[in-house]
């Protein structure tokens, strides 16, 4: 998934910045699913760009931008980005919704990452929005810090939640469906989330037009 808070701009096109020479590297993570990651690049303000990018398995690794995104922009334009692995739904939400901006490439919040280059493979029209599929495939990577699995159900309704958010007032998507979908994920997290899938899920709601059926249905949003 690349977030929709990644806006579009007018398109640049350039050449990429990653040399021939550069290495492969090995993932820091085994990919052998559908992967959510955060993915910064580098746009020509000199400020690292945060959205949220799926992976999808295979020898190489492939993802897609969706839309004239800035990742979409800065992949085309350089040809590399760094690919990290977060379990912050805070940091996952605002690089999916909005538009987020470092002056360096690695969150803090990163357990993993990989500098990647990207290789546009190909390209189409969904539903009226442009695709573009990529290889990205390391060059560099690094395990910041290695922790004992979790399992923690609103986590994934966060990350549910910013699916159906970014698909709202997108045509062939039905509203009120998604509507129903935000609602269960926001009982998920009131149940069974701690203090930073609430925030997280606070901040679905304000990048996004989703509002609540009730007035106070879920206090904390």
């Amino acid at each position: 998934m690349t977030g929709s808070g990644d806006p579009t701009e007018g398109d640049a096109d350039g050449g990429g910045s990653i040399e021939a020479a550069d290495e492969a590297a090995d993932w820091p993570v085994a990919v052998d699913r559908v992967t959510e990651s955060i993915v910064t690049t580098l746009g020509p303000n000199g400020l690292w760009n945060a959205a949220a990018l799926g992976l999808f398995p295979g020898e190489p690794v492939t993802a897609r931008t969706w839309g004239n995104t800035r990742t979409r922009r800065n992949f085309r334009r350089r040809g590399e980005g760094y690919v990290q692995f977060s379990s912050d739904p805070v940091d996952f939400v605002d690089a999916a919704l909005s538009v987020t901006e470092f002056e360096e490439p690695v969150l803090d919040s990163a357990d993993g990452w990989a500098r990647v280059r990207a290789t546009r493979i190909d390209s189409g029209t969904d539903g009226g929005t442009r695709w573009e599929a990529w290889t990205v495939e390391p060059l560099e990577a690094s395990v910041e810090r290695e922790t004992v699995p979790t399992i923690n159900r609103g986590f994934g309704a966060v990350i549910e939640a910013t699916v159906a958010a970014s698909r709202l007032g997108v045509t062939g998507y039905d509203r009120d469906v998604l509507r129903g979908r935000l609602g269960h994920c926001a009982s998920v997290v009131d149940r069974t989330g701690g203090p930073r899938e609430r925030e997280a899920l606070s901040r679905v709601r304000r990048y996004s037009e989703w509002e609540p059926d009730a007035v106070g249905e879920y206090e904390w949003l």
